[in-house]
Parts: C-alpha cells; sequence; structure tokens
C-alpha cells in the first residue's frame, strides 16, 4: 500500500490551521442545527435570529420581494454572520415554500410571517387568510411531501387575539376561543391544521399562544410604538396631537426578546405541546400612555368622555391626546391576560421585563432615533 505523505500533510497542516483559527476566533465553529425562519424581516424574526446564531445555528431567512427595502432590522445581522443567509419567497406561494424547504432540510422551522394588523384585517379578511391560514398550510404540507416528518420541528405563531370575547380571566392554553377579528379567525386555522399535522401524521410541532410583546423594534403602525413615538415627537416639538382609539382596551404586555427565547424552548423539548407565553399582569392602553409621558417628565390630565375624551399636558394646559373613532374596531377585544403556569413549569421560562421597564426602554430609543443621541433624565426632567 503507497502512502501519499504530501496529502497526510496537507491535511494535518489544514487541521491545525482549523483548530488555530477557531481558538483564536477568527472563524465559526460548524454550525449545530439548521432554523428556517418565516416572517424573518419582523421585530420577532430579528430577535430569534439573533437568539439561535448565538446558539451557532445555520439560520435561513425567508422575506418577500416587497420588504426588499425593511431589512434595516436584520441588516447589522447579515453583516455580522457568516452562517446568516436571506432568501426571496412568499409563504403564500406553495411551490417556493416547498423548494426552500427541500433545499435546505431545516432541522427547525418558524413560521412568523403573517398580515399581522387586526384593524386592516376587517379591510383586507381574504388576503389575511390566505396569508396567515393558507400559507401556514403551505408550510406545513411541505415538510410532508418532502419527507421531513421525522427530521424537522415546526413551530406556529399563535396569538392571544385568539381568546378574543373572553370565556374566563386569566387564559390558559385550555380556555374556549372566541376570535373577534379576521386576523384572529385565520389564526385560528392555523392554530388547527398545526396541531392536526401533530396529531395525523407526527410531525414535532408547536403553537405558541402569545400574547402582545413589544421592543424598540417594534413596527410603528402598532398602538404602542405609536405612543412612544408620539410621546417623543411631543417632547421635541415635532408633533401636538397624538389620535388613538380604545384608551381602556386591557392587554397583557411582555418583551419580544423574551418570548423568542420561549419559541425556541418549545422545540427542544422531547414531547411536542402548545405553550401560552405572557407576562401575567394586564395594563390599558390609557396606563402604556401615562407612563410613556411621564418618562419624558409629562403628566397627563383627562377630560371629557367617550370620544370626546382628551389628555392634556398638565404644565402647558396643550392637548396632546385625542380620540379617533376610525381607531376602533368593529368588534373590540377589551382584556386579554395570560396565565403561563405551564410555560414556567415545563419550559422553565418566565418574563424578565416589567412593564415599566418595557415602556420606558421604548421611549428611550424612539427619543434616540428622534434625536441621534442618548436619552438623558438629567436634561428631560
Amino acid at each position: 500500500m503507497t502512502i501519499n505523505l504530501s496529502r497526510i500533510l496537507n491535511c494535518a497542516i489544514v487541521s491545525f490551521c482549523i483548530c488555530f483559527f477557531q481558538a483564536q476566533g477568527l472563524c465559526e465553529n460548524p454550525p449545530c442545527k439548521k432554523a428556517l425562519i418565516f416572517g424573518v424581516t419582523g421585530q420577532d424574526g430579528t430577535y430569534l435570529s439573533e437568539l439561535l446564531l448565538s446558539k451557532n445555528y445555520e439560520v435561513h431567512g425567508v422575506r418577500r420581494r416587497t420588504s426588499f427595502h425593511n431589512t434595516a432590522r436584520i441588516d447589522p445581522l447579515l453583516k455580522k454572520s457568516s452562517l446568516f443567509r436571506l432568501h426571496f419567497g412568499d409563504i403564500t406561494d406553495a411551490t417556493a415554500v416547498l423548494r426552500l424547504i427541500q433545499e435546505i432540510h431545516p432541522d427547525e422551522i418558524y413560521n412568523l410571517a403573517a398580515q399581522s394588523d387586526v384593524g386592516i384585517s376587517f379591510e383586507i379578511p381574504e388576503y389575511t387568510a390566505q396569508v396567515n391560514a393558507i400559507g401556514t398550510l403551505n408550510i406545513l404540507e411541505a415538510i410532508r411531501v418532502s419527507d421531513l416528518i421525522d427530521q424537522t420541528k415546526f413551530y406556529q405563531a399563535s396569538t392571544s387575539e385568539l381568546f378574543g370575547q373572553v370565556q374566563e380571566i386569566p387564559q390558559t392554553e385550555k380556555t374556549p376561543f372566541h376570535p373577534r377579528s379576521p386576523y384572529a379567525v385565520a389564526k385560528l386555522y392555523a392554530y388547527w391544521i398545526t396541531t392536526n399535522y401533530r396529531e395525523a401524521f407526527g410531525l414535532f410541532a408547536c403553537n405558541g399562544l402569545l400574547f402582545n410583546h413589544e421592543s424598540p423594534i417594534r413596527g410603528e403602525e402598532f398602538v404602542t410604538r405609536k405612543i412612544t413615538i408620539g410621546a417623543c415627537r411631543y417632547k421635541l416639538g415635532l408633533q401636538e396631537v397624538l389620535y388613538l382609539g380604545n384608551l381602556d382596551a386591557r392587554r397583557d404586555w411582555g418583551y419580544a426578546k423574551d418570548y423568542v427565547q420561549a419559541m425556541w424552548l418549545m422545540l427542544q423539548e422531547e414531547i411536542p405541546d402548545d405553550y401560552l407565553i405572557a407576562s401575567g399582569e394586564d395594563h390599558s392602553v390609557r396606563e402604556f400612555v401615562e407612563l410613556a409621558y411621564r418618562t419624558l417628565g409629562i403628566e397627563i390630565q383627562w377630560k371629557g368622555s367617550g370620544i370626546s375624551e382628551c389628555g392634556i399636558d398638565k404644565a402647558t394646559g396643550k392637548k396632546l391626546i385625542g380620540i379617533d373613532p376610525k381607531y376602533y374596531r368593529p368588534s373590540e377585544v377589551d382584556k386579554l391576560l395570560g396565565y403561563p403556569e405551564k410555560a414556567h413549569q415545563k419550559l422553565n421560562w418566565t418574563s424578565t421585563l416589567l412593564f415599566p421597564e418595557l415602556v420606558k426602554i421604548m421611549v428611550e430609543a424612539d427619543y434616540a432615533l428622534l434625536t441621534d443621541k442618548d436619552f438623558s433624565p438629567r436634561s428631560h426632567p
């Protein structure tokens, strides 16, 4: 038998170089798993990508061509890691979904893609159903026909909006659903079709019943960012009156970074199951408004009632909050409050950021965004 000394020497040199560069932190270790994220450009997609990359995953994100210029959240991750890759696709395109899944063979799939504006869903119900319901089915069916049932785990982003006209307070995984919007109805189909593929085909599939979760990178179309940006603009003299809808609607608000941790934990369990993820506290939109403005040293006094109610700056007497009926939903959801005991016990998960601190970091981030400088409590009493 002839021994190729040159080949052996080359292999030894390559192995030494790999070990040396890894030890020096100059190259990345081989990825431990591959994850595919639909809806990667959103708040949750960004934080989830960051989490998975920190765990040495190879992360594949899917974005629509219409979101070509909407990658500001994930651009830093793209520049930082060679393990993060983007693909064009749309979950309403079954062929594209199938191609991506067969090409990547992911260990984990996270479906965060959605038409997520509850109010807008009343105006575009068919599109909402195509994305939120049929889009989920397209992913599940692609896993099945690709013979990846035994390899791939699936996470479906469900929502507290399924509870709608709540049957009990607080809500748990066993609380009956009563959706009150086209968005929630479409998400209900996604919930049950995910459950069906788990029971019928043995797919490791989990529904995460996530209550409202916010952060400084929450979309500006959502009421929480609308409030924090509006408060900062008022403080800076860039805006006078902020118009809102139902001030007395109560929600269970948590921190998005905590909630993506729960998504990942669900897929690390031995047995697939559905989990409710919440902070366990509820607050009104009115409380959110008051705390956001107070963070900037502005106290609000309320006057009037109903659509005539307004918020007045105590110090100046200026009107800063108004009510606009167009922001009311055709069927309102008044109170959502989750009881996340199952997640506490089985996943060892808990919400780490309390409501006042969440509002504070969002206000401070928006102030910095608008001024290109950090918020200073001393300069803004």
